[in-house]
């Protein structure tokens, strides 16, 4: 069969994003806007976005970032901190303020200081959460020191995960960023209550580019890409058509030096080639018929909301990635950066 030239499909959404705020807010959230209809928006600012109060402030300054005419719309989250106040969950879930509410283990990624540190201290906000039907969003790893970093995410499964799904069937939720065949295995063998992000660094790194020649930071984001056998699993389960798994990104902007400072910043800016990226997996994969499901069906059908009108269309064009781009006064390296990709996202 030839090779199509052109691919139009629905309108996707962005069910994982790190917009930060500020300066940087105002140089990336356009990115994203431009690809995407809707974002799930990650809470973990400085300080996090724990009240309603401060989830519409912030989306405010959101939609005051945006292109003028842009009709991309922020969902906003609740970042949850040790016995989270289920009367604020409601509220905040009910008045539209919230679309989801996000478990962050203490200390497991940027700026999540003020996360988790038991679960057993979010279950009235589980119950609660559950009855009203408000999505539960998992960073799923595991801090304790003396498990392998590499294994953060698997024993986050048992020692975590498992309870929480056991202990609240009707629970929705979503395992994020996934990056482990145990993770995939997890998500499969749950119920349609459970699903899963897919980011187009985990597709398409393994833990050797973190190490290809010296230290590559900008390969660096939490979770850590992981070894071959897991990135294939992943890769199987996002082309495979299941609705349990859709597009996330995760794009997590830091400025060049603090990216590649003498600790690192976790993150990979992936937001202006998003979709290219995901579709050079797709076409690799020969599912170029499932991007749009994974991308712009599976996730709105799990959230309870409205697919998206209008599309989207990408063309066969070699697209060069920038070596980095201009932002907030410093520059940011995007995911790919120097390399060519198949596809060029056109309208």
């Amino acid at each position: 069969m030839t090779a199509p030239t052109r691919l139009t499909i629905r309108r996707p959404d962005d069910w994982h994003v790190h917009l930060r705020d500020g300066d940087m807010l105002e140089a990336v959230a356009s990115y994203t806007a431009r690809q995407f209809a809707r974002a799930i928006v990650m809470p973990n600012l400085a300080p996090p976005i724990i009240s309603v109060a401060s989830a519409e402030a912030y989306r405010t300054r959101i939609l005051s970032a945006l292109p003028t005419g842009s009709d991309f719309t922020p969902l906003m989250t609740c970042y949850l901190i040790d016995r989270a106040e289920p009367a604020e969950l409601v509220r905040g879930f009910e008045s539209g303020a919230w679309a989801a509410a996000k478990l962050y283990p203490a200390h497991a990624t940027t700026n999540s200081a003020y996360g988790v540190t038991e679960i057993r201290t979010l279950r009235p906000a589980l119950e609660a959460m559950q009855r009203i039907g408000m999505p539960l969003l998992v960073h799923g790893e595991v801090t304790d020191p003396e498990v392998d970093i590499f294994d953060r995410e698997a024993v986050f499964i048992e020692r975590v995960l498992a309870g929480v799904v056991r202990d609240f069937p009707a629970l929705k939720i979503v395992f994020e960023h996934i990056t482990t065949a145990e993770a995939v295995a997890f998500v499969e063998g749950a119920g349609p209550n459970v699903a899963a992000t897919v980011t187009p660094q985990h597709l398409l790194l393994n833990r050797n580019a973190i190490f290809a020649d010296g230290i590559r930071p900008h390969a660096y984001c939490l979770p850590v890409a992981k070894r071959e056998r897991h990135r294939l699993a992943v890769r199987r389960a996002a082309v495979s058509g299941s609705p349990k798994f859709f597009l996330g990104t995760d794009s997590a902007p830091h400025a060049v030096e603090k990216k590649e400072g003498a600790c690192g910043c976790a993150g990979i800016f992936n937001a202006p080639y998003a979709l290219e990226a995901y579709a050079g997996v797709f076409e690799a994969e020969d599912a170029l018929d499932r991007l749009e499901g994974f991308a712009s069906e599976h996730g709105p059908r799990f959230y309870g909301l409205p697919l998206n009108e209008g599309t989207v269309t990408l063309e066969r064009s070699g697209t060069v990635v920038p070596d980095r781009l201009p932002a907030a006064g410093t520059s940011l390296i995007p995911f790919q950066a120097g390399e060519t990709l198949s596809w060029r996202f056109v309208a």
